[in-house]
Protein backbone atom coordinates (compact mmCIF):
# COMPACT_ATOMS: atom_id res chain seq x y z
CA UNK A 1 0.00 0.00 0.00
CA UNK A 2 1.58 3.45 -1.11
CA UNK A 3 1.08 6.53 0.08
CA UNK A 4 -1.62 7.73 -1.98
CA UNK A 5 -3.90 5.15 -0.82
CA UNK A 6 -4.23 5.95 2.64
CA UNK A 7 -7.60 7.74 2.06
CA UNK A 8 -8.80 9.89 4.26
CA UNK A 9 -8.05 8.81 7.34
CA UNK A 10 -4.88 9.82 8.71
CA UNK A 11 -1.74 7.51 8.39
CA UNK A 12 -0.94 7.17 12.26
CA UNK A 13 -4.30 5.32 13.14
CA UNK A 14 -4.08 2.86 9.81
CA UNK A 15 -0.89 1.72 10.93
CA UNK A 16 -1.37 0.80 14.51
CA UNK A 17 -4.60 -0.83 13.43
CA UNK A 18 -2.47 -3.46 11.38
CA UNK A 19 0.01 -3.45 14.32
CA UNK A 20 -2.63 -4.04 16.60
CA UNK A 21 -4.60 -6.48 14.34
CA UNK A 22 -1.53 -8.28 12.91
CA UNK A 23 0.78 -8.16 15.62
CA UNK A 24 3.46 -7.22 13.57
CA UNK A 25 6.95 -5.24 14.09
CA UNK A 26 7.60 -1.74 13.30
CA UNK A 27 9.77 -3.29 10.31
CA UNK A 28 7.64 -5.62 8.63
CA UNK A 29 4.32 -2.72 8.75
CA UNK A 30 7.10 -0.72 7.21
CA UNK A 31 7.95 -2.56 4.29
CA UNK A 32 4.32 -3.80 4.04
CA UNK A 33 3.16 -0.09 3.53
CA UNK A 34 6.62 0.98 1.74
CA UNK A 35 7.26 3.72 4.16
CA UNK A 36 10.89 3.82 6.60
CA UNK A 37 10.77 2.22 10.05
CA UNK A 38 11.11 6.14 11.42
CA UNK A 39 7.98 6.94 9.46
CA UNK A 40 6.01 4.31 11.32
CA UNK A 41 7.36 4.39 14.56
CA UNK A 42 6.83 8.09 14.83
CA UNK A 43 3.44 7.78 13.74
CA UNK A 44 2.25 5.33 16.22
CA UNK A 45 4.56 6.58 19.29
CA UNK A 46 4.26 10.58 18.69
CA UNK A 47 1.32 11.12 16.45
CA UNK A 48 -1.16 8.29 17.12
CA UNK A 49 -0.92 9.68 21.13
CA UNK A 50 -2.87 13.17 19.90
CA UNK A 51 -5.30 11.20 17.51
CA UNK A 52 -6.78 8.10 19.07
CA UNK A 53 -5.76 7.30 22.54
CA UNK A 54 -7.60 4.50 22.86
CA UNK A 55 -5.48 2.77 19.90
CA UNK A 56 -2.27 4.26 21.05
CA UNK A 57 -2.35 2.75 24.49
CA UNK A 58 -3.00 -0.91 22.98
CA UNK A 59 0.05 -0.39 20.36
CA UNK A 60 2.67 0.59 22.99
CA UNK A 61 1.75 -2.51 24.81
CA UNK A 62 2.60 -4.73 21.44
CA UNK A 63 5.57 -2.47 20.97
CA UNK A 64 6.63 -3.14 24.40
CA UNK A 65 5.93 -7.04 23.98
CA UNK A 66 8.30 -6.57 20.62
CA UNK A 67 10.93 -5.04 22.31
CA UNK A 68 11.21 -7.30 24.93
CA UNK A 69 11.30 -10.42 22.61
CA UNK A 70 13.28 -8.70 19.95
CA UNK A 71 16.56 -10.58 21.48
CA UNK A 72 14.54 -14.07 20.80
CA UNK A 73 13.96 -12.90 17.11
CA UNK A 74 17.51 -12.18 16.44
CA UNK A 75 18.73 -15.42 18.10
CA UNK A 76 16.47 -17.05 15.71
CA UNK A 77 17.47 -15.21 12.75
CA UNK A 78 21.93 -16.27 13.66
CA UNK A 79 20.61 -19.87 14.79
CA UNK A 80 19.05 -20.09 10.91
CA UNK A 81 22.15 -18.27 9.40
CA UNK A 82 24.56 -20.52 10.64
CA UNK A 83 22.40 -23.58 9.92
CA UNK A 84 22.26 -22.20 6.54
CA UNK A 85 26.05 -22.39 6.42
CA UNK A 86 26.59 -25.58 8.50
CA UNK A 87 24.09 -27.40 5.38
CA UNK A 88 25.96 -25.75 2.30
CA UNK A 89 29.60 -26.77 3.70
CA UNK A 90 28.10 -30.33 4.81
Amino acid sequence: MMVSDWGGRERCVILGEYLVETQATVRSAAQIFGISKSTVHKDVTQTLKNVNKGLYDEVQKLLYKNKQERHLRGGEATRLKYSEMQRGNG
